[in-house]
């Protein structure tokens, strides 16, 4: 990753949790930025990839620039995404 996590820790955390990479980072550095205090209160609730269906799973794969995804099934995408 090009960017530097500036809380390792909780970057650690969301990552033992199944989070993705990007996903992570992004929490983390906005955490150590703003405090977890203030990300806490305007994170939303995402829905469970689960719930996706394989179109939408396939347009964010290509959104964040994964390979390979196209003959994936759909429990292959969902690990492809939650391990980018």
């Amino acid at each position: 990753m090009a960017d530097r996590i500036k809380d390792e820790h909780l970057y650690e955390e969301l990552r033992d949790e199944g989070n993705s990479k990007q996903k992570s980072a992004r929490i983390a550095n906005a955490a150590a930025r703003d405090g977890r205090d203030e990300v806490g209160e305007r994170g939303g609730e995402s829905g469970s990839y689960e719930d996706w269906t394989v179109e939408e799973l396939k347009d964010r794969a290509k959104e964040i620039g994964l390979t390979g995804y196209s003959d994936q099934k759909k429990d292959e995408l969902i690990k492809s995404l939650r391990n980018s």
